[in-house]
């Protein structure tokens, strides 16, 4: 996350538009971006509202150097599908017309210890055109 954070920042800085997706059911990837605020998740999100009640702008918050963020969430470990999760997340995103925001880059941080298909949800379903692999296991910034 602190990989993603900073390039999505670098990026952002550099005037372009980026959207970063957390796809952690930590629900921490943007929190540096957005100084530390823990923002709602997209699955919470729905929890407590309707459907034909979602509005995008209740999902996307701006954090540093104008990059969107967005947390999918997830279930509690060992209680449900995260990947789910992740699908719910893009479809309601696509539904709701995030594709009109025209970003110059979508950031998916998807944790590193994939133990479901749905992680590969970006790759699989087209989300993504290109896909960059980065690992590290230190919290650190670049």
């Amino acid at each position: 996350s602190t990989i993603s954070a900073n390039i999505a920042a670098v990026l952002g800085r550099r005037g372009k538009k980026v959207l970063q997706i957390g796809c952690d059911p930590k629900h921490d990837s943007t929190r540096l971006l957005l100084h530390g605020e823990r923002i709602t998740t997209v699955l919470d999100y729905l929890k407590v509202t309707g459907p034909d009640r979602c509005v995008l702008s209740d999902l996307v918050h701006e954090g540093a150097f104008g990059v969107h963020c967005v947390e999918a969430g997830g279930p509690e470990p060992g209680v449900g599908c995260a990947g789910r999760g992740i699908l719910t997340t893009f479809e309601l995103l696509e539904r709701l017309g995030i594709k009109q925001n025209n970003y110059d880059t979508i950031i998916y941080d998807v944790l590193g210890d994939v133990v479901c298909g749905g992680f590969a949800v970006p790759i699989r379903r087209d989300y993504a055109k290109k896909v960059y692999i980065l690992t590290s296991g230190e919290f650190m910034a670049i």
